[in-house]
């Protein structure tokens, strides 16, 4: 017997298309003698019935709590000397964004990819270092608007609209649906 797994306008990941849709259409396969559906697909409006191993559920990344101190620091290039690079805004060094207490860990860039265009990827350093502050503004906008959107002025509601969305996109990781075991079932005999 199946049961549905998933609801009519639910938020899903279509694994093999690697797209997000919406649940339009539950459909289950009724066969007679049976008081369940043998089957359930799903019609999310992408030209074909999926079944529930195909999706998957967006849940909360638990592991992203306490995102801590993220800092800006800077690395000694091996491979160029100061003299060799007088174009980099801080020559012999490049950025190092340390997500780690322990000052290790977190993002780093080759070499290579710092010479080709040092500035943009100084900026991108400096940005992904204050990324949690970021996302704990975008948080505290959208609690503030929560608490009374009533009271709200239209701007301040659509802006909390996009951090929500940039928000989930961030915290909100794919699981598979839950599989529920059916219970034997018993028949009695006439």
């Amino acid at each position: 017997m199946a049961r549905a797994q998933f609801q009519k306008g639910q938020k899903v990941w279509v694994e093999c298309v690697g797209a997000w849709a919406h649940i339009e259409q539950v459909q289950p396969v009724w066969a007679k003698g049976f008081d369940e559906p043998v089957r359930v697909t799903y019609d999310v409006g992408l030209g074909r019935e999926f079944t529930a191993n195909e999706l998957m559920l967006p849940v909360e990344d638990q592991a992203g709590g306490d995102l801590g101190d993220w800092r800006l620091l800077r690395a000694r290039n091996k491979w160029q000397m100061a003299e060799d690079c007088p174009h980099h805004p801080y020559p012999g060094t490049y950025p190092v964004v340390v997500t780690d207490a322990a000052d290790w860990g977190g993002w780093r860039v080759p070499g290579a990819e710092y010479d080709r265009d040092p500035d943009r990827i100084e900026f991108q350093a400096r940005l992904i270092a204050a990324a949690p502050r970021l996302m704990g503004l975008a948080q505290a906008l959208t609690d503030m608007v929560g608490e009374a959107p009533d009271d709200a002025p239209a701007e301040a509601l659509a802006l909390a609209r996009q951090a929500r969305e940039i928000l989930r996109g961030v915290t909100d990781i794919l699981s598979p649906p839950p599989t529920e075991i059916a219970a034997p079932r018993v028949v009695e005999a006439a």
